[in-house]
């Protein structure tokens, strides 16, 4: 398998960024990382070997990138605003910096799409669901889609835009987004078992807010016995692959 590691100095990060390249060719995908992780995450706790064969066949080629969540997320004692105002430059990042660099460097003209599992999962939703014209379709598993869970309950007009539960539920039903999402492959899944309540409660709202909406996508909850863990991740990630990759309709 074909492995790269690049990185650049981001000026709207103010610090250097790097990225992990998995394969030769094939659908891109942009992979987020969970809470507080780098580049190096999805390779670390084997969801590269999940989907080795897909990698070395040129069906997929994988972009992993870092994150700044102990600025932003996780930074619980600092200034929230601030906290908003980092998460929002980590988006203009992702947009403006690493999906031109995915576009150079995959060179197949295919739309990346976006994965995550638990917080990569949430990263996964805003960038999609902010920007469907940039994406061919999401995969967040155990993710939490309420940004005011990371906060105490606060939310200014940044983080409002980073919570997807909050700018869905506001979207217009005649917005031209909707069609697009429609035109691509979503899915959101999430267990039923130790540590996912809150991935349950902001599945659910999810899922309610595509039915009001008409947004299609795949909202699947797991057994009682199916934990927030990598296992899980691996399993799931194996079965949605196909379906985001539109290999079974």
């Amino acid at each position: 398998m074909k492995r790269e590691y690049r990185s650049w100095y981001s000026d709207r990060l103010q610090r250097e960024m790097n990225i992990r390249v998995y394969g030769h060719t094939g659908t891109p995908l942009l992979i987020l990382p969970t809470q507080d992780s780098m580049c190096d995450n999805f390779e670390n706790f084997g969801m590269i070997d999940t989907v080795a064969p897909e990698i070395e066949a040129g069906k997929i080629q994988l972009f992993a990138v870092d994150t700044v969540d102990r600025e932003t997320w996780s930074n619980v004692w600092g200034d929230k605003g601030w906290r908003a105002a980092r998460q929002e430059d980590y988006y203009n990042y992702l947009i403006e910096e690493v999906l031109p660099f995915i576009r150079t460097e995959n060179g197949t003209g295919r739309l990346p799409i976006a994965i995550g599992c638990s917080l990569g999962g949430l990263h996964a939703a805003i960038v999609f669901f902010r920007r469907p014209d940039l994406f061919g379709g999401m995969m967040s598993l155990s993710g939490v889609y309420d940004a005011k869970f990371f906060f105490d309950g606060w939310e200014d007009g940044m983080l409002y835009q980073n919570s997807p539960v909050d700018f869905l539920a506001n979207l217009p039903e005649d917005h031209p987004y909707i069609a697009l999402y429609n035109q691509k492959k979503i899915v959101l899944c999430v267990g039923q078992g130790r540590w996912e309540d809150e991935g349950r409660r902001t599945t659910a709202i999810m899922r309610d807010i595509f039915a009001g909406k008409g947004i299609h996508a795949w909202v699947d909850f797991w057994g009682y016995d199916v934990d927030h863990d990598w296992c899980w991740w691996k399993k799931q990630l194996r079965y949605f692959l196909p379906y985001v990759l539109d290999e079974r309709g």
